[in-house]
Order: C-alpha cells, then structure tokens, then sequence
C-alpha cells in the first residue's frame, strides 16, 4: 500500500497562510482520487478539499476560494495551500485517497491570535 506523510502543520495568525504537503511512499499515478481531511476537537471528520488524477478539484464551501489544492504524479506529493486562515480552521489535516484508506498521524494546524 501506500503510505502518506502530511506534514507542514502549525501555529498561524488569523489571515495567514500555511502549506500543508503529503508525501506518498509509492505512486499514486493510479490513484484517481486524493483529498485533505480534517477534525477538529468535538467535530466530525470532513473532506476539505478532493483532486483526481487529471487535475480536476473539489473543495468544501468552508474554504472555497481560500484553499487550493494540487497533486504532482510525478513526485508523488499532494499539496494544500491554505489562505486567510480562520480560527475554524482549526484541526489535525490529514490526506488520503478518496475514497479513504488508512489515516495517518495527520499535522496539527492551529488558527489562533
């Protein structure tokens, strides 16, 4: 299988900016569909954002026209480049396959002033 590593998680001002990264073990040239998730304390977990192999992208209305994500087949990375940052966009993001495989540890981002 193949395994995902998010990272780029942290402390950030509201309206500021982070760059979440997932880094694939293995291709995922095949793999039709990645997306970020996220939880917050309390909350379901929810898909955030979704890419599938030709570049077509669905986000959640939460974060429409502020995130955007993209995927490199050929370096096997996910990304998520999120913008005017909330404080409800406060949760651990994790990025799988769509539909979900196995969860990873996640990266912690915290929108906080």
């Amino acid at each position: 299988q193949v395994h995902l590593v998010e990272s780029g998680g942290g402390l950030v001002q509201p309206g500021g900016s982070l760059r979440l990264s997932c880094a694939a073990s293995g291709s995922i040239f095949s793999i039709s569909a990645m997306g970020w998730y996220r939880q917050a304390p309390g909350k379901q977990r929810e898909v955030v954002a979704g890419i599938v192999s030709g570049g077509r992208t669905n986000y959640a209305d939460s974060v429409k026209g502020r995130f955007t994500i993209s995927r490199d087949n050929a370096k096997n990375t996910v990304s998520l480049q999120m913008n005017s940052l909330k404080p409800e966009d406060t949760a651990v993001y994790y990025c799988t396959k769509i539909p979900p495989g196995y969860w990873g540890q996640g990266t912690q981002v915290t929108v906080s002033s």
